[in-house]
């Protein structure tokens, strides 16, 4: 299999940024033409991404372009987060019709999750609120675009980003998206007691968050109230257990790179990988530095790889496709045919 990703900037957002990030990106596998394009533009795109679209489709010979645009973007080489950019993957499939098991990629504009993803076909893809979507070389009028890769098979990592804190708890008393009760305190005790020494004086909220399960999305704290309640971004009820967990940087750059070790097939590794992440998770998080895809070079550096930043991550859970946030979806693509 031919596989290479591009990415490059630019001072405009014009569709010559796409037919370049497709060039180089054939150039640098060694093709004329690709059987399949994953293109990711900058949101200076938004307004009109047609003309860019349509400009990699002519740069490809093919069809068979889809994507997003996002609030930043990167390959394996770099990221870029503050100016027009255009990145593409593109790659041929071997000639035959070998069986391939991946799931449905999904890229949404709106600001949570379409009601008819939920519970249909296993999905794994990226929203941005107002970002624009196209699939097979056309733009979606809803904001939603999925597609399929062919030949191809896939494997899911994905990394929360999240460290528990303390054991899970009962909730005692709540109403509607107030947290008033738990494990015996009011809900801002609990959290004090749950968090280190240095961060019970003044929690970062922002940070924080309250889990049904380990592996759960996070519920986000909204506000530390006076009578020491705490506001949810979701209803909880009376009887459920949550655990408190928290993002931080070291924590959160340990477990993706644990997640993808023991992905590692030493006599197979993949062919090229997709990896889906949030806003709030890459350089802005860590500093100037995305340290998920540091960890992505270490373990695959031979691996090309495309990448993009949003609000929110899809990916399945316990029989539903479920929305995510500050997390890191991988997806490993290993080429069908033997």
């Amino acid at each position: 299999m031919k596989v290479a990703t591009a990415l490059v900037s630019g001072q405009r957002p014009e569709a010559e940024l796409a037919q370049a990030a497709v060039e180089a990106a054939l150039a640098a596998a060694g093709l004329v033409r690709a059987d399949n394009v994953i293109l990711f533009l900058s949101h200076d795109f938004n307004r009109n991404p047609q003309p860019a679209v349509l400009a990699a489709a002519r740069a490809a010979g093919c069809l068979s372009v889809s994507g997003s645009t996002a609030s930043g973007l990167f390959t394996e080489r770099g990221w870029r987060l503050d100016q027009p950019t255009a990145a593409a993957l593109v790659y041929a499939t071997p000639a035959g019709h070998a069986p391939a098991e991946s799931p449905l990629l999904s890229f949404s504009g709106h600001s949570r999750l379409p009601f008819a993803w939920q519970d249909d076909v296993e999905r794994v893809g990226l929203l941005d609120s107002e970002a624009a979507t196209w699939s097979h070389g056309r733009t979606a009028d809803n904001a939603c675009a999925e597609f399929q890769l062919p030949g191809v098979n896939a494997r899911l990592v994905r990394s929360s980003g999240q460290r528990l804190l303390g054991e899970p708890q009962t909730v005692e008393q709540c109403a509607g998206y107030e947290l008033r009760r738990l494990g015996g305190h009011s809900a801002a005790d609990s959290l004090r007691r749950a968090l280190p020494a240095d961060l019970r004086e003044r929690p970062p909220l922002h940070l924080i968050a309250a889990l049904r399960q380990s592996d759960a999305p996070g519920i986000a704290l909204l506000s530390a109230n006076a009578d020491g309640s705490l506001t949810l971004a979701e209803t909880i009820n009376e009887g459920e257990t949550i655990i408190w967990a928290i993002r931080q940087p070291l924590a959160a750059e340990q477990e993706m790179r644990e997640a993808l070790t023991t992905t590692v097939n030493r006599e197979k590794p993949p062919n090229f990988a997709l990896m889906l992440s949030c806003i709030g998770r890459g350089p802005l998080f860590y500093g100037n530095d995305d340290r998920d895809l540091l960890a992505f070079r270490d373990t695959f550096p031979d691996t090309p790889l495309l990448g993009a930043y949003g609000t929110g991550q899809i990916a399945p859970l316990a029989g539903h496709n479920r929305l995510f946030h500050n997390t890191a979806l991988t997806l490993l693509f290993e080429s069908a045919h033997v």
